[in-house]
């Protein structure tokens, strides 16, 4: 846990080199339109929102866990005598699919709905702008849009209230939509895709059990540090990560421990805000890009890919960001960890951190948080990631758009390498990392 509260990189041991302290490209760019409501009682703004953007007659889209768990009633009390919704769409699967979306899209045309509330974790965030893609462009060809910037113009008003403290969707301008025949998952980015606000609530996360509190806070720490440390990166986006880590550093383990901790509910919502902020600011890397892979492949939940993988990427990376992994110490051990520990030594202290709060968040969840593939089991209790599944995930990661912003290029032998040794739960072995 850092130590102190807000926090202020200090400045590098070689006076003479300041610029490492701080990366600063010679152009960037950095966009977050989205209005941000967040506190113990931010529904009831609900309906002053809706005002604001001329909407009546608002689509709820969630998925049966939220709607079972009683979340859409409280969406729907705090909206209650001020807002008529239209229907309830409560069936979005775990991996949300073209099929899906379209289905959705044919919902919101015939009960006309005039904008979209998304109730749900990221699955059912990524629906909801996909659906909203369709029904403002007045099409039935969502692949028509793939890729970036492929839209042209705003879309119709979406509300986004995240129930996990993961995704960050809510504030980024990436929606990711699994094509079941290609077994791949397809990305979709333009700045039209960021809802017109956020409402984050602690009551939304207030009943997710650890053993989903555990990885969907990896995954928002998986934003943060891919944010800080890959290619595009930025200060603006490097703020917002930072601030992240420290977060999610300090109240994960504890929030997990404490599931009816409203105030580290509501800090690890904010922490997965700020990190979706950065790093649609500033893209991901390999961590994503294996994990998009082995979700499309395997369908292993995302938060899981991404706990496990980390820690490789990290590893992978660090002849080429050395310094970027090292500066990560401070916000996640605090000042006085990062003063005491040696230059050329905080680097692997800040993998090994990692590592650790991995195992803390297993011991936590009774081994339900797993640190390796071979750990995972399907639904049934088969093991969900084969090592016979590893070369399949690899050719498909070959073609996943993160791929680019990775420090160190990938081919297929890369990420059998990282795969491999993730499967295995072993630190990698980076004397076989090829240097480009």
């Amino acid at each position: 846990m850092p130590q102190g509260s807000s926090w202020h990189m200090p400045m590098p041991d070689n006076p003479s080199n300041k610029e490492a302290a701080m990366y600063l490209p010679d152009y960037y760019e950095f966009c977050c339109r989205v209005k941000t409501v967040a506190g113990h009682q931010a529904l009831e703004t609900i309906p002053d929102l809706l005002s604001d953007m001329g909407a009546q007659k608002p689509m709820i889209v969630t998925d049966q866990g939220v709607s079972g768990a009683g979340l859409v009633d409280t969406v729907m009390t705090a909206m209650a005598g001020k807002v008529t919704p239209g229907p309830v769409a409560d069936d979005v699967p775990p991996d949300s699919d073209l099929r899906m979306v379209n289905g959705l899209a044919s919902v919101y045309r015939e009960n006309g709905c005039d904008a979209i509330i998304a109730v749900g974790g990221g699955s059912v965030l990524d629906t909801a702008k996909a659906v909203n893609i369709l029904v403002s462009e007045g099409s039935d060809d969502l692949m028509a849009f793939t890729g970036a910037n492929a839209l042209k113009r705003k879309l119709k008003p979406l509300i986004a209230i995240p129930t996990t403290a993961g995704t960050g969707s809510e504030v980024t301008i990436v929606a990711v939509i699994a094509d079941p025949d290609k077994r791949r998952k397809m990305l979709f980015t333009s700045p039209f895709l960021l809802p017109d606000a956020a409402v984050i609530d602690s009551r939304m996360t207030l009943t997710l059990p650890p053993h989903i509190t555990a990885p969907t806070g990896m995954d928002a720490l998986s934003h943060a540090v891919e944010a800080y440390t890959c290619l595009a990166k930025n200060p603006l986006s490097d703020a917002h990560a930072l601030e992240a880590i420290e977060l999610i550093s300090t109240h994960l383990v504890n929030t997990v421990k404490n599931p009816g901790d409203r105030d580290g509910r509501l800090a690890l919502a904010t922490a997965a805000t700020l990190a979706g902020i950065a790093f649609s600011n500033s893209m991901v890397g390999m961590v994503h890009t294996l994990g998009h892979s082995v979700g499309s492949v395997c369908h292993v939940p995302h938060g899981t890919c991404m706990a496990i993988l980390l820690p490789y990427g990290l590893e992978y990376n660090m002849h080429k960001v050395e310094d970027r992994i090292a500066e990560l110490l401070f916000p996640l051990a605090g000042s006085e960890v990062y003063a005491s520990t040696r230059p050329h030594d905080r680097a692997t202290a800040a993998i090994s951190l990692i590592r650790k709060l991995n195992q803390d968040l297993f011991d936590a969840t009774n081994g339900r948080h797993c640190t390796a593939f071979n750990q995972v089991k399907t639904p049934e209790g088969h093991p969900a990631v084969c090592s016979r599944d590893l070369e399949a995930i690899a050719r498909t990661a070959l073609g996943d758009g993160s791929i680019f912003y990775n420090p160190e290029e990938l081919d297929f032998d890369d990420c059998m390498l990282v795969l491999s040794a993730a499967w295995d739960g072993t630190p990698l072995d980076r004397s076989k990392v090829k240097q480009g």
